[in-house]
């Protein structure tokens, strides 16, 4: 079956040439023209993959952003005309799972979507793991445990309400434990780009997964950032609490 995307773009003509490049590459494409049956469409028939455009008539994209994260896990890419710093931080911040410019390379797009589709797929039986758990895809670490299989998080016996780019930076980091993870091979992995020296969304990214997990914002504990270098995820920290 082919991945499925929902695109939701008021320009026809780019809605046209981005949908039918998509397809040619064997995604079903559907377009919504504005955001009055984007959530509908999702409840009724969840997606794949959400590409939304931000400036829409009626509801804005954002607004729809922050909607859909009430109960849609999937990637949400938001497809934008304008370059700003601001509007990505905010597009994060409620839940975004990317952030890609209208004048992106369709072949650029393209890799950007197949690698958030790839990351929603539970690894593969052969990954690593760091943490002392008979099933390599679930780690434990004392109050907190988190299943990949079932793309799953509990802490403290809690269920931890993450989105899909939520998620997928916790795995990352938690399958590599006590290991030094920099910016470019956390936006490697995740998003498929590499790291330009500007891009911050990895940094809010941690920061709203430090916030779910109860990590101090200033003397970070479990999630610590290592000056130049990265993020490590501890080990230890877990079972002291």
């Amino acid at each position: 079956m082919p991945p499925r995307i929902l695109f939701v773009e008021d320009d026809s003509e780019l809605a046209e040439l981005i949908g039918g490049f998509l397809r040619g590459f064997e995604f079903e494409v559907t377009h919504l023209p504005d955001g009055s049956q984007v959530l509908e469409r999702v409840r009724q028939a969840p997606p794949d993959l959400v590409l939304l455009d931000i400036m829409l008539p009626g509801k804005d994209g954002l607004t729809l952003c922050r909607e859909l994260r009430e109960f849609y896990t999937g990637p949400v890419v938001m497809l934008t005309s304008l370059n700003s710093d601001m509007n990505q931080i905010l597009g994060f911040e409620i839940g975004a799972t990317d952030y890609v410019v209208k004048t992106t390379p369709p072949a650029v797009l393209l890799a950007r979507i197949r690698a958030h589709l790839r990351s929603g797929q539970p690894p593969a039986s052969g990954t690593t793991n760091p943490a002392p758990s008979t099933d390599r895809s679930s780690l434990n670490f004392g109050k907190l445990q988190v299943d990949a299989r079932n793309r799953t998080a509990t802490y403290g016996k809690e269920p931890l309400h993450l989105s899909t780019g939520d998620f997928d930076l916790l795995w990352e980091l938690a399958r590599h434990a006590g290991e030094i993870l920099s910016r470019d091979h956390l936006l490697k992995t995740l998003r498929g780009i590499e790291y330009d020296g500007m891009d911050r969304s990895i940094d809010v990214a941690i920061s709203r997964l430090r916030k779910k997990l109860n990590d101090d914002p200033n003397e970070p504990r479990k999630i610590k950032t290592i000056r130049h270098k990265g993020y490590l995820f501890a080990t230890d920290i877990w079972w002291q609490e």
